[in-house]
């Protein structure tokens, strides 16, 4: 147009473009609301990744496009870092059914971890199969067969019996007296195959979570502390966090 000393409409004709395309002027859409959100739940919750962020707000009532959502994640540099997958051989699966009702089918598990000072403890988590549930989180320094035994039964006051418990072969899952407790309950001891953790997928996959949102995230004093942090979160994890197995909702 100032080379040739011509109109608007003489130049776009020349160059066979639309007068509104050469006239439109980009809008950068706002997305400060979004990167608030999503910082401050970055800031609440370290381990969530953009799958639980975008349950959590869609949940929440926010109607953001996935896809702006998931922009500004990444602008924000807030993916997590996974490590690299191992290969490993094939195998023969084993399945693992989920229960059609809750109550039905109960997990069992034991982590491990040590205080500030170094003094090792233990937890016994417990999970509900149905809708992954955590029931209870026993933390102590010792958790023998006679503790896992009361544990339960504090369990079964309020919920009543399962029809079975899976385990692995843990010294304190195998005694006589669990046995026989087990047997006067007329509850099933689901033992998995040795070196077989994929069997009991529900509570270790269980595990992994707890231990990256508790165990990692504090440097516990006390056990006291370490009681009062778990059950807090226990909370949070059955009635807030979004499981992606039940399509976002909490368990």
């Amino acid at each position: 147009m100032q080379e040739h000393d011509l109109s608007e409409r003489q130049a776009c004709k020349v160059l066979n473009l639309s007068r509104s395309v050469f006239r439109y002027q980009g809008k950068k859409p706002d997305d400060s609301e979004i990167e608030k959100e999503l910082l401050a739940l970055a800031a609440r919750k370290p381990r969530w990744g953009y799958g639980k962020m975008l349950a959590y707000l869609k949940r929440d009532g926010h109607i953001w496009n996935h896809k702006r959502i998931r922009r500004v994640y990444c602008k924000l540099h807030l993916n997590l870092e996974m490590e690299p997958r191992k290969r490993l051989p094939k195998r023969i699966p084993q399945p693992l059914v989920q229960p059609v009702k809750d109550n039905h089918s109960w997990s069992l598990d034991f982590m491990s971890d040590s205080l500030a000072n170094g003094r090792a403890y233990r937890t016994l988590n417990i999970l509900d199969d149905f809708n992954r549930e955590a029931l209870w989180i026993e933390v102590d320094t010792s958790l023998p067969a006679e503790r896992v035994i009361r544990v339960l039964e504090m369990l079964i006051t309020w919920r009543g019996c399962p029809c079975q418990i899976r385990m692995d072969y843990g010294p304190e899952l195998i005694s006589h007296r669990l046995e026989q407790w087990a047997k006067e309950r007329k509850i099933a001891l689901a033992h998995i195959q040795p070196e077989k953790p994929a069997q009991n997928a529900y509570i270790e996959r269980f595990d992994l979570t707890f231990r990256e949102a508790v165990l990692d995230a504090y440097l516990f004093s006390s056990i006291n502390e370490a009681r009062e942090i778990t059950e807090q979160w226990l909370e949070e994890y059955n009635a807030i966090r979004p499981h992606e197995a039940l399509q976002g909702l909490s368990p």
